[in-house]
């Protein structure tokens, strides 16, 4: 009796210090356990994406495209012509928005040739529910984000997707790649010349060397 009363001191103790004062205990909890959801992959390895190897080239202009930021300000993607971009489809409440701090990081390290841009979606079981405020709100608040985040959209093919995911996930336009969103935090890098170089699934962090190898070649 002893030992399951300390067990449960234990437990409320341990629920007190995972709970952020701005977070709800499900957001709490998981950024708690985003090291464990991303050990696995560090221990047996994990898919580490879409390469365009064959350097192919896009039939839609890139730069053509715009996004509307959640300040409601749009900006035209040609203004970054030279840099490379990460695009990455995010939410506030799903196991890896850890995700953002890594973001964070690797932009603060890369940013006079990187820019990125988080773009939060509704689209995987309903854990971005928070509206653009909110979710700018929640970001700089919990994970200092100071890259660029996007009015909150749908990234998965349909008649609602970005144009800018349209275009990512689209081999007719980017040239080479088909694959959608699989879930948050999918991430797609773009080169300095407009041209698709690759996709990476949510298992990969953004400050994995598959990644990072890109940035600095």
């Amino acid at each position: 009796m002893r030992k399951l009363i300390i067990g449960l001191i234990v437990i409320v103790v341990l629920l007190i210090l995972i709970k952020k004062k701005n977070m709800t205990w499900r957001e709490s909890i998981l950024k708690a356990v985003y090291p464990v959801i991303m050990l696995p992959g560090k221990l047996f390895g994990t898919q580490k994406g879409s390469l365009n190897k064959q350097h192919k080239t896009a039939t839609m202009n890139f730069y053509q495209l715009t996004v509307t930021l959640n300040n409601g300000q749009t900006i035209s993607m040609e203004q970054f012509k030279g840099k490379k971009l990460l695009l990455v489809n995010t939410a506030s409440a799903c196991g890896y928005t850890g995700q953002y701090a890594e973001l964070e990081e690797l932009y603060k390290k890369y940013k006079d040739q990187l820019v990125i841009i988080g773009f939060p979606a509704n689209d995987f079981k309903q854990q971005e529910q928070k509206n653009d405020e909110e979710i700018a709100e929640f970001c700089k608040v919990n994970y200092g984000v100071t890259f660029l985040l996007a009015k909150k959209s749908s990234v998965i093919k349909g008649a609602e997707q970005h144009p800018v995911f349209a275009w990512l996930s689209d081999a007719g336009k980017n040239g080479w790649n088909d694959q959608e969103p699989t879930w948050n935090f999918c991430k797609y890098l773009v080169n300095e010349e407009g041209i698709l170089e690759a996709f990476f699934p949510q298992t990969v962090s953004p400050l994995d060397k598959s990644v990072v190898q890109l940035l600095v070649k």
